[in-house]
């Protein structure tokens, strides 16, 4: 007997159904928005630092120094040009680009640290959010709690 109550829940299945997915869905949306921004929020800080070490390589010390922020026009009162090229130039430690080993990348606020280590010596490189300028880190961590 085809009847009246055959196509009774029917609906409300499909609904409930369709509710699911779209919550589903969304979850899922959410989650793989959040991982991606989790592994790509510093693509462009290191980005810039991948560029800094192509140019060290090329031997383009002018344009390395001026991803510091200084050029000959307006040159770093702290960090002069042949004192760029005494920490990077080609009598530096650091002149054999290959053989610098890259340690861990802490993502901080408002800037990312890069760890080096250069024939034995850890250096910290600090690339800012802002301005993707470099710099050296003045702290391993990023925000260090000072003792008093």
């Amino acid at each position: 007997m085809n009847g009246y109550l055959d196509q009774f829940g029917v609906a409300d299945a499909r609904r409930e159904k369709r509710n699911k997915r779209i919550v589903l869905s969304l979850v899922g949306l959410i989650i793989s928005g959040g991982l991606l921004w989790y592994f790509f929020r510093d693509y462009k800080e290191e980005a810039r630092l991948r560029e800094f070490f192509s140019l060290l390589e090329k031997k383009d010390y002018k344009a390395g120094y001026g991803l510091w922020g200084c050029t000959d026009a307006t040159p770093c009162r702290d960090y002069a040009f042949d004192k760029f090229l005494r920490d990077w130039g080609p009598e530096s430690p650091a002149s054999a680009v290959a053989q610098i080993r890259k340690g861990k990348v802490r993502s901080c606020a408002g800037s990312v640290i890069q760890q080096l280590t250069i024939r034995g010596e850890e250096v910290n490189l600090i690339v800012d959010r802002s301005t993707l300028t470099l710099g050296f880190s003045p702290w391993p961590v990023c925000n260090p709690r000072i003792k008093t």
